[in-house]
């Protein structure tokens, strides 16, 4: 599965059919084997619906986490300069820097979690374009960002957890909500890094503008016309992963968004996925119900960075264990 290779976001539907399918036999088998480990049917609750989920996902009764993969993909945006954003866009460079030094909360998390990160930019040096005046990118930038994703994407994992770095990006991110899921802009825009009341109200022109800009176009053209290259690259990354049946942890707003043109498209194309947490970011909650998913956490963050999901793939490595691990009455001896 490539993406660069594509001339326009209309090629792109040829790209999402076939895709790998949840496994019903080995999530049956799963079921099974929760039903004679030592202890009380349902009483692990989440952890054993969240076993049999990577059951289906990797074809067996008895899923493994050999090897987590966290991505975290960074990029500006030209709405930028329409004021949207307590800081400036140097941020997103900077952080970067911080990612590959070790000093974020990311990097933390990853190593209590067990998962390799990798931050990835995505032409810092050239924001997206206003897209209240225009398509915040051609065509072809956005399919070049998304192949940037797939091609990130370790075939070889367990599991992917996906994050996002970009100031600015949660007005994207908003106007991607806005454009997919309808509603009034208010409805998605949050603070955010910090904005005070103007910076908020300029945030929800922002992405009204460029839904008023930009509607009545198929879903996955808003990944071009309001989305944003980090935001491009997670929807490539998500995609990957489905070929290559890799279950995915998405972080919080920024994530769950940047896949709803997925989602607006067919549902099942997010069926692999995973909602790390329920964000601070108010429009996340409208966000889970308007698409049927149920976060693992929730713990009032609001970071990004796919911190979220580092914290959520250890409960993900406890419903693993938990399955494998424990013996069945018959193994206890209790049969």
């Amino acid at each position: 599965m490539r993406f660069d290779d594509l001339t326009a976001m209309t090629d792109l539907p040829v790209r999402l059919s076939g895709l790998p399918a949840f496994d019903d036999a080995s999530a049956q088998a799963a079921q099974a084997r929760q039903m004679e480990l030592t202890k009380p049917p349902g009483s692990l609750g989440r952890l054993e619906e969240l076993a049999i989920f990577m059951a289906g996902w990797q074809r067996t009764a008895r899923p493994r986490i050999d090897a987590a993969q966290a991505l975290v993909f960074a990029g500006n945006h030209g709405i930028c300069a329409r004021g949207v954003n307590p800081f400036p866009q140097e941020v997103t460079a900077g952080m970067v820097t911080n990612f590959n030094a070790g000093g974020a909360a990311i990097n933390q998390l990853c190593a209590v979690s067990g998962a390799s990160l990798t931050a990835v930019p995505l032409e810092l040096d050239r924001p997206t374009a206003d897209f209240t005046e225009g398509a915040a990118m051609s065509d072809a930038d956005a399919l070049a960002a998304m192949d940037v994703g797939r091609a990130a994407v370790d075939t070889g994992a367990s599991v992917l957890i996906l994050g996002e770095m970009g100031i600015g990006n949660s007005t994207t991110a908003a106007a991607l909500a806005h454009a997919t899921l309808g509603g009034a802009a208010e409805d998605w825009v949050g603070r955010g890094t910090g904005a005070d009341t103007d910076v908020m109200a300029r945030k929800v022109e922002t992405a009204r503008l460029g839904v008023e800009r930009h509607g009545g176009q198929p879903p996955l053209h808003a990944i071009a016309n309001v989305g944003g290259r980090e935001l491009a690259a997670i929807v490539g990354a998500v995609l990957a992963a489905r070929a290559a049946r890799i279950p995915v942890i998405l972080d919080g707003f920024i994530c769950t968004a940047a896949v709803l043109p997925l989602w607006a498209h067919d549902p099942d194309l997010l069926s692999h996925c995973l909602v790390a947490h329920r964000s601070a970011e108010p429009g996340h909650a409208r966000m889970l119900e308007a698409i049927g998913q149920r976060p693992i956490l929730d713990l009032g963050m609001a970071l990004g960075e796919g911190s979220g999901a580092a914290v959520a793939l250890g409960v993900l490595r406890a419903a693993v264990a938990c399955h494998g691990g424990m013996a069945t009455f018959a193994e206890a001896g209790l049969r």
